[in-house]
């Protein structure tokens, strides 16, 4: 960055940065959050453009500016499964499943891929490219689409008539190649994060799913990658999961400090409904299932600005393994959810610093903030008590310390 040397406050208005206005998808409707943990009576609800900062909660708290929502729950209108496309080209060239995802609302802030491995393939080493694949995989806007919530009431699972659709995202075996699905932000400029998604997988093993960001290599040389993971392997037991700091291996093995296979907290299970959560801040990245915490791994947590990805796909390697021909897995996601902070120059700062600080964590509607402090003064205090962890003359202290770290970080 080009202003090192600048004052304070001045930190604290242009490390600010991110996309105003949460993005909710007509028709939706926010239900009560399944994961909120609020105590605190007397938080308002409202809107994003009344937030100036958000704050998380749980052991890695920390402050953001911007937030956006995606919500899959009620788009009956866009309800299409495409059948699988039996030709590599058709799946590169297929067009978005919906007028949705092709809409400025969803473009703005995702692209879906159509990349192939074909070059990975051929360089073939996977100690430089990251990838050991035996099978040609394409990604294809065909495999992102939106379906009909048909579950049968479960223990874990929302109910159907609240959640009528949802995202999926597919990755399929043919004889001669994969099919896969991918979304990356548009922006490469997120640094610093807290990304969730209400999701479940399921389908044939030898696939992967995934919730990441990533930074891609000097040359594209994996040594030099920065890469935050969760994900989910189709041949794994169904209470597992696996969280990573990449690299998680190279010329002399794998690096087991940077990764982590982990049992699902709270009894689990990835082909259930569940609260996927991953907070990206200086110097770790932690993982949280339903609100509970999974595992934190500060070993080589990414510094620089990043794209966010979700995926869902197979290519014969090591990782993913050989799905069986006729095979299928599947990332269903009713929603996903971030407040973070970006460095692009595209976006503007938010005045105000932290005046108006919005939580999503004690919200009791999924994808609404609600208001903890304005104007230096706690949502739902009286003139005498205040019990909400944030005084009344602890906002401009939090603004003041916000700047520092961001000044620190930023640079």
């Amino acid at each position: 960055m080009a202003f090192a040397w600048i004052t304070v406050a001045a930190v604290a208005s242009l490390s600010l940065r991110g996309v105003d206005a949460a993005t909710t998808p007509p028709g939706s409707s926010p239900t009560t959050s399944p994961y909120s943990n609020s105590t605190k009576p007397g938080l308002q609800l409202t809107t994003d453009a009344n937030c100036t900062c958000y704050r998380t909660n749980s052991s890695t708290a920390n402050y953001f500016s911007h937030h956006s929502f995606f919500d899959f729950r009620s788009m009956g209108q866009y309800v299409h499964t495409p059948p699988i496309l039996q030709d590599s080209q058709a799946n590169i060239n297929a067009p978005a499943t919906n007028t949705f995802f092709s809409s400025n609302n969803w473009t703005n802030m995702w692209t879906a891929q159509n990349w192939d491995n074909g070059a990975l393939m051929k360089a073939n080493n996977s100690d430089v490219t990251g990838s050991d694949a035996t099978l040609y995989m394409v990604n294809s806007p065909n495999n992102i689409y939106i379906e009909h919530n048909s579950d049968v009431l479960g223990k874990r699972e929302v109910a159907t008539r609240d959640t009528p659709t949802y995202m999926v995202m597919r990755t399929a075996r043919l004889n001669a190649f994969q099919t896969s699905a991918e979304i990356e932000s548009s922006s490469t400029g997120y640094r610093f994060l807290s990304v969730r998604m209400y999701a479940r997988t399921i389908g044939a093993p030898g696939a992967i799913t995934a919730m990441f960001t990533y930074r891609p290599g000097v040359n594209n040389a994996l040594n030099s990658v920065q890469e935050s993971d969760l994900e989910i392997r189709t041949r794994d037991p169904p209470t597992r999961v696996q969280f990573t700091n990449q690299p998680s291996w190279n010329a002399d093995g794998d690096i087991p400090q940077a990764t982590r296979n982990v049992t699902i907290p709270g009894g689990n299970r990835w082909n259930d409904w569940a609260h996927y959560r991953m907070d990206w801040t200086p110097g770790s990245t932690t993982w949280y299932v339903d609100g509970q915490l999974a595992s934190t791994i500060t070993f080589q947590a990414p510094r620089d600005a990043s794209q966010v990805m979700f995926n869902s796909w197979s290519d014969g390697g090591t990782w993913s393994g050989n799905m069986s021909t006729n095979g299928a897995a599947f990332l269903q996601i009713q929603w996903i959810e971030m407040v973070f902070n970006n460095t692009d120059a595209a976006y503007m700062p938010k005045p105000g610093g932290c005046t108006n600080m919005c939580s999503i964590d004690e919200t009791p509607v999924t994808g609404t903030p609600v208001l903890v402090a304005s104007g230096g003064r706690s949502s739902g205090d009286d003139d005498d008590d205040d019990d909400s962890g944030v005084s009344a003359l602890s906002v401009p202290v939090v603004t003041l310390v916000v700047a520092l770290v961001l000044c620190f970080i930023q640079f």
